[in-house]
């Protein structure tokens, strides 16, 4: 059972929390999942959104293996997997069956994130400036500990909200990003490091801060293209460049170099920076 801190008092953190800049980077999280005990550096946290992730989760439980396998594509012993877990699990027990969601998300993102490499004043200051969108916690900081689950955000689980998770998700995502940004100071920009899938649950009309969407092209015969896998990857390494680096101001991001990127001023437009390398 975890030692969860549960929003009373002061946060009790082994480093400062770095309130001084701005920026939040926000990246999609990852089906992959490893469980395995591991050594936090910091105490772990609830989610913020869980009252609707109990009224999520209680609507998935109705559902029949047959229905997760339709939803999401999944085969029979996903589906039967995914099943499982949503039968079993209780929600509002959040220390129970539970881990930090930044070390229990295993896919490419998560791979380039490498959190393990993280200090404590590092996590200290993702714990304010790193965020991880969830099809069903919504919005989470990476000390907030999570179930063992399967639900993609562009799933369409009909609920009493509406038709899928976007409609039940609604403004809720993009209001607790706008006070995350008011905790962060300073002019607020939001870094998009999520897939297309899931930052379109950002509600765009209702968010405060301004978005600044990072592209990543892998060039090979004079040709730039996108390629999901090292995309991926590239996302969390760019956040990690942003929290290891402290940025706070957008121009900085250009800087990026990490495994071979560079950033192509002529293909960025706006709010919209692209980078790519050579591939092999």
């Amino acid at each position: 059972m975890l030692d969860v801190w549960d929003g009373a008092g002061e946060f009790p953190s082994s480093g400062p929390l770095f309130i001084d800049s701005s920026m939040l980077v926000v990246v999609s999280p990852a089906k992959a999942l490893d469980f395995s005990p591991v050594d936090l550096p910091m105490v772990p946290t609830v989610p913020r959104l869980l009252s609707h992730t109990v009224a999520l989760a209680a609507s998935a439980k109705e559902r029949t293996r047959a229905d997760f396998k339709k939803l999401m594509h999944l085969s029979d012993s996903l589906a039967e997997l995914t099943f499982e877990r949503f039968q079993a699990m209780n929600v509002a027990a959040v220390e129970e069956d539970a881990k930090a969601a930044a070390f229990a998300y295993a896919g490419d993102t998560y791979r380039g994130l490498d959190i393990a490499q993280f200090t404590k004043d590092d996590m200290a200051y993702a714990q304010t400036h790193f965020r991880m969108l969830s099809g069903l916690y919504g919005l989470l900081r990476p000390m907030d500990v999570i179930k063992a689950h399967r639900l993609e955000m562009g799933t369409r689980l009909q609920t009493p909200r509406g038709k899928d998770l976007y409609a039940f998700w609604g403004a809720e995502i993009a209001n607790l990003l706008n006070e995350d940004s008011v905790a962060a100071g300073g002019e607020p920009v939001v870094v998009n490091c999520a897939s297309v899938e899931y930052f379109k649950s950002v509600d765009r009309k209702v968010l405060v801060p301004s978005v600044v969407d990072v592209v990543f092209k892998e060039e090979k015969g004079g040709v730039a293209k996108v390629i999901s896998f090292y995309a991926k990857q590239a996302r969390g390494t760019m956040a990690r460049f942003i929290v290891k680096n402290r940025i706070d101001r957008v121009d900085d991001l250009k800087d990026f170099a990490e495994d071979g990127y560079v950033f192509r001023p002529k293909e960025s437009e706006g709010t919209k920076l692209v980078f790519s390398r050579l591939s092999e």
